[in-house]
C-alpha cells in the first residue's frame, strides 16, 4: 500500500502568497478561520448538489444513493445548470474575500473562475457531439454498467436491472439534443457515423438479442457479477431473467432507435471537419482554446510552437539513429521502426497477455523508485486492463480511469489491444509512466485523496494541468535511468513528437481549414506511428476541437517551472519538494500553477 502525506506539512505554508492577496489587520486569525470555515461549507453543500443530481457521479464515487438510474440528458438541464451558476455567483458576490485564509482564497478564485466559464460557455452547450467514436453515450452507458456498477447485493443486481430500463429514456432524451444540434448546424462529418453505429450493433451481438452461443456483453457482464453472491439456483435464474427482458424490452428499442436516427442523419453530413464550419466556429474555436490549455495563446501561436517542437523532437531522433548504428534518413527509420517484428508482441491472445504482463512489470518497477521524486504517494492502487471487445475498435490507444474515492475500485490503466501493431514494445515505457505510475494514477488519485480542499477542487479537470503532468510523466524516469533501451528512449521522444504534431493538426484542422486527408498526411510524414494511429488521432481532433493542444503546452510550462526553480533555488530545489507544489492543491490553471510555484521559491529563498 502506498502512503500518503497530509497536505497540512511545511510545504503548503509556503504556499500562503500565491494570491498575492494583501493581508486585512482587520480580521483576527480566529475571525479568518471563521470565515473561511463557512466558505468551504458552501463549497462542500453545492458539491454535493452536484452529487445529489448525478446517479453517475454517485456511482463514481461509490455512492449508491440512487444506483438505479441515470443523469438527465435532456437539454432543459443545461438551462438549469446555468441558472444554478448564476445562483452562485450571486452567492460569492457578498463574500468579504478579505476574511478569507489564503487557501481559502485560493478556492474562492477557482469557483468564482470554474462558475464564468460555465456562463460563458452556455452559447456554445451545442458545440459538441455526443455520439462520437471516441467517448460517445452508444459506448459510455454500457461501459459505465461494466466498468463502474458492482453488484454486491440483490438490491446491486436490481438496480442494474432498473439502469438497463432507463437505456431506453436516455437514449431518447440524447437523440432529441443531436436534433437540436442539427438545427443549429452542428453535425459530425460522415466518418463518424460508421464507426458510431457499428459499435452500437455491437451492443446488440449475442443472447438474448439473437439466438447465440454466447452472451451480449451486458448480459455476460451481469452474470458474471451475480455468479459472486452465491444466490440459490432459483434467485440467480430469476435475476438473470429480469435482465434479459430488460434488455430485450428496453435496451433493444434503445439502441434500434438510436442507429434509425444516426442512419437517417448520416444522409445529410458532409465530410467538412473542422470546427470553423460551425456557426460563430472561429469564436468557439478560440475559446476551447482557452478552456483546454488556460492560457491567451492562439490557434497561430500554438500552430507555430508546434512545427519548432516537431523541429527539435527530430533533430533528438536522429542522435539516436547513430546510437543503434542506423543508415538511412529519418524517414528510413521510421518505417524501420513501423515495420521491424522486434517491436511487436504477435497479434494473438499470448500476444496481448505479453503486453500486460510486461506495462504490469513497468510499473511496478517504477513504483519501487518513487521516494526518489515524490514525498506524497497515493493511497489508491493501479491495475492494468485491456479495452473490452465492444469497444475496442474505435476506442483511443490508452486511457486512465480514476478509482472510487471509497477505495472498493482501483485506479485503472486501459490498453488497446485490438490492433497489436498499433502498440509497439518501444512505447510501453512512456505509455505505462504517462498513464499508470508516475502519471495520471499519481495526479488523480492524489487529488481526490487530499484532505483540506473542497470536493470541487479533488475532482476538478484543466486539461492542460491534467494531461501536461502526464506527459511530464514520461520523461521524469528517463532523468532517474529508465529507458536504458536507446529504442525506448526512440519510443518516449516518438510519443512527444506525436502531442507536438497535435498543436500543429489540431489547429490546421480548426483554424487553417485542413482537411481530415491533410491532417493524416502530416501525421504520416513526421512521426513513425503506424498510419492507423494517424487516422484515430485526426479524427480524433475532429470531434474534440482544442482538446490535444492541452499536452504539450501544459509539459511545457511544467518544464519551463521547473528551470525556474532550479536557477533561482540553486542547491535548495528538491525535486521531491516541487513535485509536492505541482500536486498538492489538486488540479489548477497554468497560470495559477505558475503563482504557486513562484511563491513556493520565495518562500525557500526567505
Amino acid at each position: 500500500m502506498l502512503t500518503r502525506l497530509k497536505t497540512g506539512t511545511i510545504l503548503l505554508a509556503f504556499l500562503g502568497t500565491i494570491s498575492c492577496k494583501e493581508e486585512d489587520k482587520a480580521y483576527t486569525p480566529e475571525e479568518k478561520e471563521k470565515a473561511s470555515t463557512e466558505l468551504n461549507k458552501y463549497f462542500e453543500k453545492e458539491f454535493q448538489k452536484e452529487v445529489d443530481e448525478s446517479p453517475m457521479l454517485q456511482t463514481q464515487l461509490g455512492d449508491k444513493t440512487d444506483y438505479g438510474k441515470w443523469d438527465d440528458f435532456t437539454t432543459q438541464k443545461y438551462t438549469e445548470d446555468l441558472n444554478q451558476a448564476k445562483k452562485r455567483l450571486e452567492y460569492l458576490k457578498e463574500v468579504d474575500t478579505e476574511a478569507l485564509n489564503e487557501e481559502t482564497f485560493l478556492s474562492y478564485k477557482l469557483y468564482k473562475r470554474q462558475l464564468e466559464n460555465e456562463v460563458e460557455d452556455y452559447d456554445y452547450r451545442f458545440y459538441n457531439y455526443p455520439m462520437n467514436q471516441m467517448f460517445g453515450y452508444h459506448s459510455q452507458l454500457p461501459a459505465f454498467m461494466i466498468n463502474m456498477h458492482r453488484i454486491d447485493s440483490v438490491a446491486d443486481a436490481k438496480a442494474y436491472i432498473s439502469r438497463l430500463k432507463g437505456m431506453e429514456k436516455a437514449f431518447n432524451d440524447i437523440t432529441e439534443g443531436l436534433r437540436i444540434r442539427e438545427q443549429n448546424g452542428i453535425m459530425p462529418p460522415k466518418f463518424v457515423y460508421n464507426m458510431v453505429l457499428d459499435d452500437s450493433r455491437n451492443i446488440l451481438k449475442g443472447r438474448p438479442f439473437v439466438k447465440s452461443n454466447e452472451s451480449s456483453a451486458l448480459l455476460e457482464d451481469f452474470k458474471e457479477k451475480i455468479e459472486k453472491l452465491e444466490l440459490s439456483g432459483e434467485e440467480e435464474k430469476e435475476l438473470v431473467s429480469q435482465a434479459e427482458q430488460a434488455l430485450v424490452d428496453n435496451v433493444k428499442p434503445a439502441y434500434e432507435n438510436l442507429i434509425s436516427f444516426l442512419e437517417n442523419q448520416q444522409k445529410r453530413a458532409t465530410n467538412e471537419a473542422g470546427a470553423w464550419k460551425f456557426p460563430k466556429g472561429e469564436a468557439f474555436y478560440k475559446n476551447a482554446l482557452e478552456r483546454y490549455t488556460t492560457t491567451n495563446m492562439t490557434a497561430e501561436e500554438i500552430h507555430q510552437l508546434g512545427l519548432k517542437e516537431v523541429a527539435r523532437i527530430h533533430g533528438e531522433m536522429e542522435e539516436i539513429m547513430k546510437e543503434v548504428g542506423f543508415e538511412g534518413s529519418l524517414q528510413d527509420f521510421f518505417e524501420f521502426m513501423r515495420t521491424d517484428e522486434q517491436f511487436y508482441y504477435e497479434n494473438t491472445e499470448e500476444g496481448r497477455e505479453k503486453y500486460l504482463a510486461e506495462a504490469r512489470s513497468i510499473i511496478d518497477n517504477m513504483r519501487g523508485r518513487l521516494d526518489e521524486l515524490f514525498l506524497t504517494l497515493p493511497e489508491a492502487e493501479i491495475v492494468v486492463k485491456a479495452v473490452e471487445p465492444f469497444r475496442e475498435k474505435s476506442a483511443g490507444k490508452a486511457f486512465y480511469q480514476r478509482p472510487a474515492i471509497d477505495g472498493s475500485r482501483p485506479g485503472t490503466y486501459y490498453a488497446n489491444l485490438y490492433d497489436m501493431s498499433a502498440m509497439p514494445t518501444y512505447q510501453m515505457e512512456a505509455l505505462a509512466y504517462h498513464e499508470g505510475i508516475p502519471g495520471h494514477h499519481m495526479q488523480l488519485a492524489i487529488a481526490q485523496e487530499l484532505e483540506d480542499v473542497p470536493s470541487f477542487r479533488k475532482f476538478g479537470r484543466y486539461t492542460a494541468y491534467t494531461e501536461g503532468w502526464g506527459l511530464y510523466s514520461e520523461l521524469v524516469p528517463k532523468e532517474i535511468g529508465f529507458y536504458k533501451d536507446p529504442y525506448s528512449d526512440f519510443g518516449r521522444l516518438a510519443m512527444e513528437l506525436w502531442r507536438s504534431c497535435r498543436l500543429v493538426v489540431d489547429t490546421g484542422i480548426h483554424a487553417k481549414k485542413w482537411t481530415r486527408e491533410q491532417g493524416i498526411d502530416y501525421y504520416k510524414e513526421n512521426t513513425p506511428n503506424p498510419e492507423s494511429d494517424c487516422v484515430k488521432m485526426v479524427e480524433r481532433h475532429i470531434v474534440m476541437p482544442g482538446q490535444a493542444t492541452a499536452y504539450k503546452v501544459g509539459m511545457n510550462k511544467i518544464l519551463e517551472l521547473r528551470e525556474i526553480a532550479k536557477e533561482e533555488l540553486g542547491d535548495k530545489f528538491d525535486i521531491r519538494e516541487f513535485h509536492d507544489v505541482i500536486l498538492l492543491d489538486g488540479p489548477l490553471p497554468l497560470t495559477v500553477l505558475e503563482d504557486k510555484i513562484q511563491a513556493w521559491i520565495k518562500a525557500k529563498n526567505a
